[in-house]
């Protein structure tokens, strides 16, 4: 299956989608956004928000559907180091070595047109993913 040259990337498309329905989650939860695609050498972490006085890493999955499993599940260890090492960036960038931080996932399903969310809170320590 190709695209035409210059054609957007639904993929891309849908990722995008998906953050900006995982920032409204989390807004509505509560949480500030600090940061949105922060990246660096070792990788990117999909948002950045404060949740009191935690700073959250955020990865946010996007699915068309669960029939693959649940998005959250293609958070593999290879995905957790490398957010470390960002995350790690990011607190040093911002003197905010000591800060109290946790990891989050986000998923996000598209559901009969629409983009339905999960958060799950502090996901790595939970061990919720492989």
């Amino acid at each position: 299956m190709s695209r035409e040259v210059g054609a957007p990337d639904p993929r891309q498309a849908l990722g995008r989608d998906g953050e900006a329905a995982a920032e409204t989650a989390l807004q509505g939860a509560g949480m500030r956004i600090l940061a949105r695609r922060f990246r660096n050498r070792s990788g990117e972490i999909d948002l950045v928000a404060l949740d009191g006085s935690v700073i959250v890493f955020v990865e946010v999955k996007t699915r068309l559907s669960t029939s693959r499993g649940r998005p959250g599940e293609a958070v593999g260890a290879r995905k957790r180091a490398r957010m470390a090492k960002v995350a790690q960036a990011f607190l040093s960038r911002q003197g905010l070595d000591r800060a109290p931080c946790r990891f989050d996932v986000v998923e996000v399903v598209r559901v009969e047109g629409r983009l339905e969310t999960r958060h799950v809170p502090d996901a790595f320590r939970l061990g919720l993913w492989r």
